[in-house]
């Protein structure tokens, strides 16, 4: 089985929030960033799990990102996949990326593309189902199960009430949610053969993004907080009456 997945650096969970140019870039000064955790945790861990399952097979990963996404790139690498692919732009939007993906893949012979079903930054959860779409294949988002038998592939995604499993043909795109997968943690071995597995840089198509950053804004500070001892209720009502609002 040949899988592609799709993998996106981001900012740590832990990291400052900040912008600079006038508040339309986010300021990644001082920033550690990792690999998203929807991409690395379920979607990749889950394509090597297949992989080991059928005893044959690759995993190659994509990243659409200048020079400095390749730490990221290669602890991927560190966890198992076999190669990675860079595609040397700067993602400016999810149309962008999905199209320098679907640039890179079409024709390939991808058995199943898989992706986190949305990354921490931006939570926009668009490429996965821009990508199918470009390379006109079925797609299923939020699955958190995923089983492969011959060229059919069983997911369960939750829906409201209850869980749908949907069976369809590869090949396919999945968007992987939690429950997909087990987090792996690179290994010594993994990590140093990662230094020699193959990453290729290929150039951008050229795609030009649909959508721009006009600003970023940071949510409003929180309020200040009236702490009412237990004993004075008769003070908690009457602030209720005066003071709090409805949202």
């Amino acid at each position: 089985m040949k899988i592609l997945v799709l993998i996106s650096q981001v900012p740590d969970t832990t990291a400052r929030i900040a912008f600079t140019a006038d508040h339309t870039q986010y300021d990644g000064t001082g920033v550690t960033f990792i690999v998203n955790p929807y991409d690395e945790w379920y979607a990749l861990v889950r394509a090597l799990e297949l992989k080991e399952a059928a005893g044959a097979g690759s995993v190659t990963t994509i990243t659409v990102g200048p020079a400095d996404t390749e730490a990221t790139i290669r602890k991927a690498l560190a966890i198992g996949a076999d190669e990675a692919v860079r595609v040397d732009a700067r993602p400016l939007d999810a149309y962008q990326v999905a199209a320098e993906v679907a640039a890179y893949a079409q024709g390939k012979g991808f058995d199943l593309v898989l992706a986190g079903k949305e990354t921490i930054d931006h939570n926009g959860g668009q490429v996965a189902a821009m990508v199918a779409e470009l390379l006109e294949l079925p797609y299923v988002p939020v699955v958190s199960k995923l089983d492969v038998n011959g060229t059919t592939a069983t997911v369960e995604r939750d829906v409201p009430g209850g869980v749908e499993v949907v069976e369809l043909q590869l090949p396919c795109v999945i968007g992987a949610a939690k429950g997909m997968a087990e987090q792996r943690i690179p290994n010594m071995r993994g990590i140093m053969a990662a230094r020699t597995k193959p990453l290729q840089v290929v150039p951008a198509s050229g795609t030009a993004p649909l959508a721009g950053t006009v600003r970023f804004e940071l949510p409003p500070a929180k309020g200040a907080v009236k702490l009412i001892p237990a004993e004075e209720a008769g003070k908690l009502i009457e602030l209720l009456h005066t003071e709090a609002k409805v949202i």
